[in-house]
């Protein structure tokens, strides 16, 4: 079985569109693997994705061209561990907002003496059970770590952030960062988008990826057009609802859909 890391290997080198991945379940996963993304975020900080169901749509992407993504509830180095472990190769860590922060991270992706990844090979998914060779000696190159930037905070450090070696890639949370600008649940707001628009140029100009998702398209098209080179273009959950909605509308002209409250 081919363990390239596909995502990490295209990350400088051409733009790659991705989902988020809210329904924590395979089968929805496995469908939109299906669909051609080029990756899907595993989402395991605001949807309900644990290890077991983490484990389940990894296993479920994996016989398809797609790259999964995984991103836990919070950076955590044992979770971290646990992640990789299970075969997680490329992880968006959330609320990044110190270069301290940024540095654990670095550490909890690597295995001594680099860093303090925990060692297991013969428990772990991610070695085919202590069946690939030098595995200690080469994880590192197919394992991709992506920070989130979503605070006013991360945003005074970014400068320095970027300065940290070991970090591939930085994306932003614009709806998180549009609350701490006072703008709660307006990411599109003037003033965020001018903040965002001056971060990816930021993180591109630092030799680092910039990423983030967006669900309008005028503002995605954008993004794209700044060279951003990693964009999520829609959440599954979002869509299905949408979706849902526009059918039943078809035969329900005339009473009241539940219309979408804030979010992305």
């Amino acid at each position: 079985m081919d363990h390239t890391n596909y995502f990490k290997k295209k990350l400088k080198t051409q733009q790659q569109i991705g989902l988020w991945v809210g329904l924590a379940d395979a089968y929805g996963t496995e469908i939109a693997a299906n669909v051609g993304f080029d990756w899907l975020l595993i989402d395991g900080e605001h949807a309900p994705s644990d290890l077991r169901t983490t484990l389940s749509q990894l296993q479920s992407i994996a016989a398809y061209p797609s790259q999964a993504v995984v991103r836990p509830p919070i950076g955590s180095v044992q979770l971290i561990k646990q992640l990789l472990d299970i075969g997680a190769q490329t992880l968006l860590i959330p609320m990044v907002e110190t270069v301290e922060q940024a540095e654990l991270m670095v550490k909890a992706v690597r295995y001594p003496p680099e860093g303090i990844r925990g060692v297991g090979a013969a428990l772990a998914r991610a070695t085919r059970w202590n069946s690939i060779p030098d595995y200690y000696a080469t994880a590192h190159e197919n394992i991709c770590l992506l920070i989130q930037i979503e605070s006013v905070t991360g945003l005074q450090n970014l400068d320095d952030i970027l300065q940290v070696q070991g970090i591939d890639g930085v994306f932003i949370g614009a709806v998180d960062l549009s609350a701490t600008m006072g703008f709660q649940g307006d990411p599109n707001h003037p003033e965020v988008q001018r903040a965002v628009v001056d971060t990816i140029q930021r993180i591109r100009a630092a030799g680092k990826a910039a990423g983030i998702l967006s669900t309008s398209h005028e503002i995605t098209q954008k993004y794209i057009e700044l060279g951003t080179e990693f964009v999520a273009v829609g959440v599954d959950t979002s869509v299905l609802m949408q979706s849902l909605r526009q059918l039943l509308a078809k035969y329900k002209e005339n009473e009241e859909i539940l219309q979408p409250q804030g979010g992305y």
